[in-house]
């Protein structure tokens, strides 16, 4: 039973304050992609399992034809298809929005934080991971991956997120450490 909707096309309008709406853009492009090739359609059903619960109808506008040539299918357009969603999902999921990206090597990728405070003050960590098209076992095994990734950062004592997307079952893990 699906109990919302995750309009993808908030990426290029706002939605998430602290993201700048040119590389929202971009997200959701890749994000579009990436459901795309797995011949889903705009309403498809993204299951959200872990630390959240919820089943979720994806919706978005058609992308230009004439970007499509910049999204490869490939690792580089899965990656920044799963950020796309995943901060999407992580407010929902943690109450945060995304506020910053971390610094290389800190083993996660952005900070989370509290928009209504509009102090841009860290209140957890997030990872994102995506997989074009994998089962079951090979997201567990990429939250798995992920989640021990962020022991480099374990010394902020803030909690850490991580969130693998898969787009051929559009589905994401929200795993909790």
């Amino acid at each position: 039973m699906v109990i919302g909707e995750i309009d993808m096309d908030g990426l290029e309008l706002g939605t998430v304050e602290y993201i700048p709406t040119s590389f929202g853009t971009l997200l959701k492009q890749a994000s579009v992609v990436c459901l795309e090739t797995q011949n889903h359609a705009p309403g498809v059903t993204l299951a959200v399992r872990g630390e959240h619960n919820a089943n979720y109808a994806l919706v978005w506008d058609q992308i230009p034809d004439q970007v499509r040539p910049f999204w490869p299918v490939g690792n580089r357009t899965t990656e920044y298809g799963a950020i796309g969603v995943a901060v999407l999902i992580a407010k929902r999921a943690t109450g945060y929005s995304v506020i910053e990206t971390s610094r290389h090597g800190t083993g996660f990728d952005y900070w989370l934080g509290d928009e209504a405070e509009n102090t841009l003050q860290r209140k957890a960590r997030l990872e994102v991971s995506g997989i074009l098209n994998g089962n079951l076992s090979t997201i567990r095994s990429r939250v798995r991956q992920k989640t021990r990734q962020t022991d480099r950062s374990d010394e902020t004592m803030l909690p850490a997120y991580v969130i693998v997307v898969e787009f051929s079952q559009p589905s994401a893990e929200v795993q909790l450490k």
